[in-house]
């Protein structure tokens, strides 16, 4: 469905601060409500904030009253502080919840997987659960196939070192965060979002700081909600836009997670699994734009996050979803902290934030502000300390598709000078 929320190009200025302004309010009318977002907030990002919300919200009577402007957050970092997808994939090995795929083969499972590294998994799994059977992966003769399962969507590599993916497009894909999904094949969505609520549960219940062991590894064994940022998406929604989630984590995980923060399953883009007819999640995935449905080259990652949201909340469909749309059915608003968002962010068009995890495309971006529409903030729990050194911007701060190096571009293809971390 397309979304048609801006107000007349006549009734449109830009501001000194990059935001685009509305006309005054008329005499008497309410304010619109004010985020809650209490300490934490950088500099003037919750004035920039209210002033977004102020011009965009429901209270502005130049916005048609039968659209929504729109909001898309990214999740893992953005919303709550550390990995959800980590968090269940930890889950599913302590609790022996993967599968061993068809025929022993781990090929099956990713496209990209590595011959070196689907052979180690099978040595290290192969002997110990039947193809389609549960792998014992949290008891310890399953130990060392919960490392290699773990070493290769954590490091992208074998326990031994050996890499584990080959050829994929740097734009598009991340295979090893494909790979968590690819693995929770042979269970149902409504099976992964109980699963994925007991680790919620548990990560949300561990102290801060709290490690688990995951085979013999210790791994991270908690995830916190940001306040801030619940609280902004609940002044969001209360002044009546249209807030969505997009993330390379899997569909039902961020369901489950995103309920806590206000979002419906409707309103989360994750990555999705295609399913059988008995509603089971096969190791394939959706495709989207010129992606076709299991080519599993299209998740919601770099430019793969454009064209899920162009499809699933502006009703984009084939290939022009792979493309910028028109401002009119682009999110106003927009918030991420790593590379894998830069092309949801770029698109935004009032104003960008940006949580500050010291990612070199983004920060570059981010500082660069070249249309004065970006707003950075330190990380609410356990900020990072100010990098040593520059943003490498002019020289290698841009992965390109086929993974080579180069300069981080303005839209008007000058370079992007070094940027100072300034913001942590």
């Amino acid at each position: 469905m397309q979304r048609k929320w801006a107000a007349p190009l006549a009734l449109i200025a830009v501001t000194g601060s990059g935001l685009l302004s509305a006309p005054p309010a008329h005499a008497g009318q309410s304010t619109c409500p004010r985020p809650a977002v209490g300490a934490g907030w950088y500099g003037d990002n919750q004035a920039r904030l209210q002033e977004l919300i102020d011009r965009y919200g429901s209270c502005n009577p130049y916005r048609p009253s039968r659209t929504k402007p729109v909001a898309v957050f990214d999740w893992d970092n953005t919303v709550v502080k550390n990995d959800v997808g980590d968090a269940t994939m930890f889950w599913l090995l302590r609790n022996g919840k993967i599968r061993q795929p068809a025929r022993g083969d781990w090929s099956t499972t990713s496209r990209h997987l590595t011959p070196a590294a689907a052979a180690t998994l099978a040595d290290a799994c192969g002997s110990l659960a039947r193809p389609g059977a549960p792998l014992p992966t949290g008891t310890p003769e399953g130990t060392g196939c919960a490392d290699e399962i773990n070493a290769v969507y954590g490091t992208a590599a074998t326990t031994a070192g050996a890499a584990a993916f080959a050829g994929w497009d740097r734009r598009t894909t991340e295979p090893a965060y494909a790979w968590l999904p690819q693995l929770m094949q042979g269970w149902t969505a409504r099976e992964l979002r109980g699963f994925a609520a007991a680790a919620r549960t548990e990560n949300l219940a561990a102290p801060i700081g709290t490690t688990q062991q995951v085979g013999s590894t210790a791994a991270t064994g908690w995830v916190r909600y940001y306040d801030q940022q619940k609280d902004l998406i609940a002044a969001l929604r209360k002044a009546g836009f249209d807030v969505w989630i997009s993330s390379a984590s899997p569909q039902p995980v961020v369901e489950v997670w995103a309920e806590g923060a206000g979002i419906d399953a409707r309103h989360v883009i994750g990555i999705r699994n295609t399913t059988t007819y008995g509603g089971k999640f096969t190791p394939h995935l959706q495709g989207c734009g010129s992606v076709e449905d299991g080519a599993d080259t299209m998740i919601t990652y770099i430019d793969g996050k454009r064209c899920w949201i162009n499809k699933e909340i502006f009703g984009v469909r084939g290939a022009a979803a792979e493309k910028v749309q028109p401002a009119a059915r682009r999110q106003v608003f927009a918030a991420g902290d790593s590379d894998t968002d830069i092309s949801f962010l770029r698109d935004a068009t009032a104003l960008r934030l940006v949580v500050n995890r010291n990612k070199n495309e983004l920060m570059c971006r981010a500082y660069d502000n070249s249309d004065g529409r970006w707003i950075v903030n330190p990380m609410f729990i356990e900020p990072k300390q100010q990098k040593t050194g520059p943003y490498p911007c002019s020289t290698t701060g841009y992965v390109d598709h086929d993974g080579t190096k180069g300069p981080v571009l303005r839209g008007d293809t000058s370079v992007i000078p070094d940027q100072t971390d300034s913001v942590y």
